[in-house]
């Protein structure tokens, strides 16, 4: 196996950073991407590709939702600015 440069691990880092929703791994790996070489230019196109490749899953994940829930009607604006604890309190449990 032939190892990446640092230049394509920067890359590659970046866009994990990128799909893990991580403003730390971002806010460490801009800086490094430029020591390893990239240039601004660079490290923007890495960023906006990552993100509109990411956005592919999220958009589908959204489209299942609203497909999902179709049958019951539309939340009321206040359902859905709360996160699931405020959401379903009697279910004791929430992942968010």
């Amino acid at each position: 196996m032939t190892e990446l440069t640092p230049r394509e691990t920067s890359l590659v880092a970046l866009g994990a950073a990128l799909a893990s929703n991580c403003i730390p791994c971002i806010e460490h790996h801009v800086p490094l991407a430029r020591k390893n070489g990239l240039t601004d230019a660079e490290i923007f196109v890495a960023i906006e590709l990552a993100d509109r490749i990411r956005q592919v899953p999220a958009r589908k994940v959204l489209e299942a939702a609203r497909s999902a829930g179709a049958a019951g009607g539309a939340p009321a604006a206040s359902q859905m600015a709360a996160g699931c604890a405020e959401m379903m309190p009697a279910a004791g449990k929430s992942c968010c």
